[in-house]
């Protein structure tokens, strides 16, 4: 498994099949602007020439599906957008996608168990790319205490859960820094996919309402030399802060592995820890 900043991931309900008036050349060429790489570097990563690069994205010469494969892997393209370029070049999509509750895919669900169990009693969960809470353990549930049932009801969120008035945000002492992280990551994926599901789950978290006073306002909690910006949250008359760590499957071949994140809270000063250790969860 990859550490990363991002779950840079998406689920079914955000599928990204390719536009019906786009063939491949663009979407290459799209994403190569995307990495910021020329059609030379593509090139000499390819084992290519930036003549045939540039004859695939105006269309001139059409990829063998190695090529748009290969070309996938080098400009770093997620696996449902691979099977989305090969099917703009006219090829079957060459990643499956199994159901996460398929017996196929056991393995996988019982090593996560054991994963997040084992960061006990630290909070760990994982999601889908729509941040559909898919499995948690007893440090998140520990959190989620006094969130309304109405939020509880499956499949839970984890933007509603952490953004709705009635969720956690009224606890979340700087709520501001906090929503403007989750927001701008929410945004730096709506930029590079396309995600009408992940649009609107947007539109709706972000219009939650933010108090004018908010839990930033009340008496501030003792300074901590922080070395990321965390998660501070009141929990029974006490304040905990954590730092998010995100990470995604090393070379998924499957689209539903790649759109998976275990999203694990570190806790970020001494007296989150003995708090958390004098609960024996």
């Amino acid at each position: 498994m990859t550490t990363a900043v991002s779950a840079a991931v998406f689920s079914s309900a955000a599928s990204s099949a390719a536009p019906p008036d786009k063939g491949v050349g663009p979407l290459l060429r799209a994403w190569r602007e995307r990495r910021r790489v020329s059609q030379l570097e593509l090139a000499l990563r390819a084992d290519s020439s930036a003549r045939h690069i540039s004859f695939i994205e105006t269309g001139r010469s059409r990829p063998s599906e190695e090529m748009v494969l290969r070309l996938a892997e080098h400009l770093d393209v997620p696996v449902r957008e691979r099977n989305a370029l090969l099917l703009a070049a006219g090829y079957a999509p060459h990643y499956p996608e199994t159901p996460l509750d398929d017996p196929a895919l056991g393995a996988l669900r019982d090593g996560m168990e054991r994963l997040i169990q084992g960061y006990e009693p630290y909070p760990a969960l994982v999601v889908d790319a729509m941040y559909t809470v898919v499995a948690a353990n007893r440090g998140i549930t520990m959190l989620l205490a006094g969130v309304a049932e109405s939020l509880l009801a499956p499949p839970l969120n984890a933007m509603r859960l952490t953004l709705h008035p009635e969720g956690l945000a009224p606890r979340i002492r700087n709520l501001r820094e906090w929503r403007g992280h989750l927001l701008a990551q929410m945004e730096r994926q709506i930029a590079l996919y396309r995600s009408d599901a992940l649009r609107a789950l947007y539109e709706e978290v972000a219009a939650y309402p933010v108090p004018e006073t908010g839990p930033e306002d009340r008496e501030p909690a003792e300074p901590v030399p922080y070395f990321a910006l965390p998660m501070q949250v009141e929990h029974e008359g006490r304040v905990l802060s954590f730092i998010s760590s995100i990470s995604t499957f090393n070379t998924p071949m499957d689209v539903t592995v790649a759109e998976l994140a275990i999203e694990t809270f570190l806790p970020a000063d001494p007296a989150t820890v003995k708090y958390l250790h004098s609960l024996g969860t």
